[in-house]
């Protein structure tokens, strides 16, 4: 299966709703100065930034190179690093964690969770994000009948994303230690740029792992399935929207 190929410069000119839309889960974090808070999963740093306008010191953590490069680029000032979220440890124990639209690109999430809990200081938050049980649903129907129709595949053996159900995240930090102080799981309908390519430009962005071993042709051909067998249930007005569903969780480590 091919790596999800990360394109900085046209994430932050097409995808900035991404960040836009975390500006709510970095209030939920209410960062104080002088804390020491992570970014797991930090893309560009512009959520990083907004923290660390409280006074707390933040450092951002990407498992993609060129997403590293292009936060240290826009925000000099700021500690980036390129890491695992699946396995990462910290000398110095963090005040608190905070992940936005990243955590449902690790699928071992009880490593994740395991690494969040032990980078925490004892009563450290973990305060995150993510895609829920049904996220981006319609795209993924329209894709997986697109592969199965047009090129006998089953898009289940190449899908890299956990979407889990409220019940089952909360229960996976509780086993951890965390108390779970909130969790929600709602939906967001989110509209897509670029109008009639917005299927097409989404797919581009995230879609790498099931293009593999397609030519740059077949994989234009079968996009343009994709946005037309998505076009009933997601084609609104003048736009496609996403139909995003969202998870979002605060927890406590417990001693």
């Amino acid at each position: 299966m091919s790596e999800q190929v990360w394109k900085p410069y046209e994430y932050d000119r097409q995808l900035s709703f991404v960040s836009a839309y975390g500006k709510g889960v970095a209030e939920l974090l209410a960062p104080q100065p002088g804390e020491r808070i992570l970014d797991l999963g930090c893309g560009t740093g512009d959520l990083a930034y907004e923290i660390s306008a409280s006074g707390a010191h933040v450092t951002g953590m990407d498992y993609s190179a060129e997403m590293i490069e292009r936060a240290k680029g826009k925000y000099p000032g700021l500690t980036f690093m390129v890491g695992d979220g699946e396995n990462f440890a910290t000398e110095t124990p963090y005040d608190a964690v905070f992940s936005n639209a990243a955590l449902h690109w690790m699928k071992d999430a009880a490593s994740v969770v395991r690494s969040v809990y032990n980078s925490l200081k004892p009563g450290g938050r973990f305060v995150a994000e993510f895609g829920g049980l049904g996220n981006i649903d319609g795209i993924y129907q329209a894709l997986k009948s697109v592969f199965a129709n047009y090129y006998g595949i089953d898009a289940d053996t190449r899908n890299p994303w956990y979407y889990p159900s409220l019940g089952q995240y909360a229960s996976l930090l509780e086993s951890q230690g965390f108390r779970v102080h909130t969790a929600h799981h709602f939906d967001r309908p989110t509209k897509l740029p670029e109008g009639k390519d917005g299927i097409k430009h989404w797919l581009l962005q995230f879609g790498d792992h099931f293009f593999a071993g397609f030519t740059v042709e077949e994989k234009n051909e079968a996009i343009d399935h994709i946005s037309q067998a998505a076009q009933k249930a997601l084609w609104h007005k003048d736009s496609f929207y996403g139909d995003y569903k969202r998870l979002r969780v605060f927890a406590e480590k417990v001693v």
